[in-house]
C-alpha cells in the first residue's frame, strides 16, 4: 500500500487514491485559510488544492494542464492538483503558502 507522506504525518492508501481524498480522510486538508471552505470540492476548477508532490502519482491530466496554465498558477512551477492526482506509489507532499498554494518559497 503507498504511503502519503504529509505535514508530518504518513497516510496510507490504495493504489490509485485520489491525494486530495487520502488527505481529508486522515482528517488534514490541503486547502490554506479561507479555501478550506470556498473552494471546487475536487472537481479540478479552483486550483486552491496546488501541491508540490515528489513520487510515483499519474501524469498531469487535461484539466490540470488547463486550471495551472493561468494565474495565479503557471505550469513551469511543478504545482499538481491534489484532486487530479492518483497515487500509484509512495509519495512526499508539500503544501505552499498563498490562497492557492502558489507562494513557492
Amino acid at each position: 500500500m503507498p504511503i502519503v507522506r504529509y505535514q508530518g504525518e504518513l497516510l496510507e492508501c490504495k493504489p490509485g487514491a485520489t491525494l486530495r481524498d487520502v488527505i481529508l480522510k486522515y482528517g488534514l486538508t490541503v486547502h490554506n485559510r479561507n479555501a478550506r471552505y470556498i473552494n471546487c470540492k475536487g472537481f479540478g476548477t479552483c486550483g486552491t488544492c496546488a501541491v508540490k508532490i515528489t513520487g510515483n502519482i499519474n501524469p498531469l491530466t487535461r484539466l490540470e494542464k488547463w486550471r495551472l496554465d493561468f494565474p495565479p498558477h503557471h505550469q513551469n512551477r511543478g504545482l499538481r492538483l491534489a484532486c487530479q492526482v492518483e497515487v500509484l506509489g509512495d509519495v512526499e507532499v508539500k503544501k505552499y503558502e498563498g490562497f492557492w498554494g502558489e507562494k513557492i518559497t
